[in-house]
Order: C-alpha cells, then sequence, then structure tokens
C-alpha cells in the first residue's frame, strides 16, 4: 500500500512538498477555527478528530486512486506528504497501520497502534516537564 519511500525527489517536488504543507495546514486551521465556534461540539476535541479521520479518508482514498492512476511520485509526495502531512500526520499513521494489517502483520499493527498513541502521550507529558 505504501510506495517505496526511497525515491530520488528533485528540488522541485520538495517546492511541490511545502506547498502542499502549506495547503493542508491551512485547511487544518480553517476546520479547527469552524469547529472550535460550534458550542454544540464543545466536550471533546471534535476538530483534531475531524481533521484526523478527513486526512485518513483521503490519504486512502489518494493512494489507491494513485496507485490505479500511476500517479507520478511527484504528485504522491505533494497530497501525500505535503497536503495530507501538513493537514495530519495522524493520516500517515493509519495508512501505516492499515498495510500491516493488510500484509497479514496484525500483532505488529497492534504494538505500533498501542506504542505510538501510549509514547506520544507519554511525551507530551514529559515535554511538559521539561519545559519546567
Amino acid at each position: 500500500m505504501i510506495p517505496n519511500p526511497a525515491q530520488t525527489f528533485t528540488a522541485v517536488t520538495v517546492v511541490w512538498v511545502a506547498v502542499g504543507g502549506a495547503i493542508g495546514s491551512l485547511l487544518r486551521f480553517a476546520i479547527a477555527e469552524a469547529v472550535r465556534r460550534l458550542p454544540a461540539l464543545a466536550g471533546l476535541p471534535w476538530a483534531t478528530l475531524a481533521v484526523n479521520v478527513i486526512g485518513s479518508l483521503v490519504l486512502g482514498f489518494f493512494m489507491r486512486w494513485a496507485t490505479d492512476t500511476d500517479t507520478s511520485p511527484q504528485v504522491r509526495a505533494f497530497v501525500m506528504i505535503g497536503i495530507c502531512g501538513g493537514f495530519t500526520t495522524f493520516s500517515t499513521f493509519a495508512l501505516e497501520g492499515a498495510t500491516m494489517i493488510h500484509d497479514g502483520q496484525i500483532v505488529r499493527a497492534a504494538a505500533y497502534a498501542m506504542l505510538s498513541v501510549v509514547l506520544s502521550i507519554g511525551a507530551v507529558f514529559a515535554g511538559y516537564a521539561l519545559a519546567r
């Protein structure tokens, strides 16, 4: 499912990744602001949940479409690394987990998911403590 990460990218590709990252970040900000202004959605971080689910949906759709249409590595980098990466890295986490499951590595996928969540939450607390 995941394309070969060892591809060589040109300077132009790097610029497209940066442009895609800016687009993804702006989309994330727009969604967060829109959701934040809806009092009915108070109580849970709905904006983050929406961004993570939407980003995962877009990445899964694009990955399948890009594979079926033989999309160039540069376009893949623009959308997958740039837009989706700027929008949410959770989509990459979800794709990696789905790839492990697809490849029959259920235990590895479960360990990866558990470690990612537990260690990331722990890292937030550690970073907070270090900043004191």
